[in-house]
């Protein structure tokens, strides 16, 4: 069965966060696990944060979920499909 990420990367958490926020939002039925993670604390915040998602739903909308949240600036974001061949789910599962 394969799973399908989207890493995102933010460069300026100040100026990107809510539009990346309103993207992720419009598209939330597509989203099934979401980590954001960004250095520092408090007062020492960094301006770069990484978001993971993991995806459900067809190719079109995962694609174009992308291709929207590339639209914004100061982010990069790229899906990553992972799958083990048939003959390893096989020998998982006995």
């Amino acid at each position: 069965m394969a799973r399908h990420a989207l890493l995102i990367l933010v460069g300026n958490r100040k100026a990107a966060a809510v539009d990346v926020q309103k993207t992720l939002t419009a598209w939330g039925c597509l989203i099934k696990i979401r980590l954001g993670i960004h250095d520092g604390v408090l007062t020492d915040c960094s301006e770069k944060g990484l978001i993971f998602c993991e995806l459900v739903g067809d190719d079109d909308k995962r694609n174009e979920l992308t291709r929207k949240l590339n639209l914004i600036k100061g982010v990069c974001a790229r899906q990553i499909t992972l799958d083990l061949d048939q003959d390893q789910e096989d020998e998982e599962e006995e």
